[in-house]
C-alpha cells in the first residue's frame, strides 16, 4: 500500500510471467503472497502456485494450485487510483470449472468477497445478498473492462445501459456485478482467463450467470496465464439474457 502512487511502486523491473511488465510495486505484493504460501508449504503442504509475475512454482504437487494475481487493478494502483485488489483462487484441475474456492480482497477498504464450489458465496464474512433491481428489461448500470476503441464491439449494450462504468479492476468488478451493483459486466475483446477465476466462481454461487460474448460456457477453457476470452456476467438469467440480447444489437 505506501508503493501506490509514488515513483517508487513504479519503478520498471522487468518482463512477468503474464507477458506484462512488473514493476516495483508488482514486485513486493508478490512477495508478501510468496511469503504467505512458502510458510505452508513449510509445514507440509503441498500444492502448486501460479502467479501473474513468477509464472508456476511447484511446491511437491501440480495439484491443487493456487492462482494469484498480487495486485489486480495494478495500473489504478501505481497512480495512486484507490481501487485495487489481489485475487486468489484455488482449482483442483486444470480449467475454470475446476474452480473449489475464489478469494477477492479489496486492498483499499479490506472487504473481501469469498465462494466455495457448492457451498455459496460471501461478502464480508456473511451470505452475500444479491440487491434487487427495479422491474422491466431497462440495464441501469452496466460494467466494462475494454480499451476505449473496443467499446465499439459492445456498442448495442453500451446503448442500452442508463450509465457504464469501467473501474480498473476485473476481479472487484465482477464480484459486484455478482452482488447485483452492475446489471451486468462485459468484456468485450478477450481478456485473460486467470484475472476471473475467483470472482467467476463468486458469480456462480450467488446465483449468476458468466458465459463469452457468444453465450458459450465457461468451464473447459484452461486456467494458465495465455488463455483469454470475451466475457459477459450479470447477476441472474434474466439480466444475462437481456444483456446478450443487447450485446447482439448494431
Amino acid at each position: 500500500m505506501p508503493l501506490s502512487g509514488t515513483e517508487r511502486g513504479r519503478a520498471q523491473l522487468t518482463i512477468g510471467a503474464g507477458g506484462d511488465r512488473t514493476m516495483e510495486l508488482d514486485r513486493a505484493a508478490e512477495a508478501d503472497v510468496f511469503a504467505e504460501l512458502e510458510a505452508l508449504a513449510s509445514r507440509g503442504e503441498k500444492f502448486a502456485v501460479l502467479s501473474e509475475e513468477a509464472g508456476l512454482r511447484r511446491y511437491g504437487a501440480d495439484f491443487p494450485r493456487v492462482l494469484v494475481d498480487p495486485v489486480d487493478g495494478s495500473l489504478n494502483a501505481k497512480q495512486g487510483v484507490p481501487f485495487f485488489g489481489v485475487m486468489f483462487a484455488l482449482v483442483d484441475g486444470p480449467t475454470i470449472g475446476d474452480t473449489v474456492a475464489g478469494c477477492v480482497v479489496n486492498l483499499i477498504n479490506g472487504e473481501t468477497w469469498t465462494a466455495i464450489r457448492k457451498q455459496g458465496a460471501l461478502r464480508k464474512g456473511e451470505k452475500l445478498e444479491v440487491i434487487r433491481r427495479s422491474d422491466g428489461p431497462r440495464l441501469e448500470l452496466v460494467a466494462f473492462e475494454s480499451l476505449p476503441k473496443a467499446l465499439t464491439a459492445a456498442r448495442g449494450l453500451v446503448q442500452r445501459a442508463g450509465k457504464i462504468r469501467i473501474l480498473g479492476s476485473m476481479a472487484l468488478a465482477i464480484a459486484h456485478t455478482a452482488a447485483g451493483s452492475f446489471d451486468a459486466f462485459c468484456a468485450p475483446i478477450p481478456v485473460r482467463v486467470f484475472d476471473m477465476a475467483a470472482s467467476l466462481l463468486i458469480v456462480s454461487e450467488a446465483g449468476g450467470v458468466a458465459t463469452d460474448v457468444n453465450g458459450n460456457g465457461l468451464e473447459p477453457l484452461p486456467c494458465t496465464l495465455e488463455a483469454r476470452t470475451t466475457l459477459l456476467c450479470a447477476p441472474n438469467p434474466e439480466l444475462h439474457s437481456i444483456a446478450m440480447r443487447a450485446f447482439g444489437e448494431r
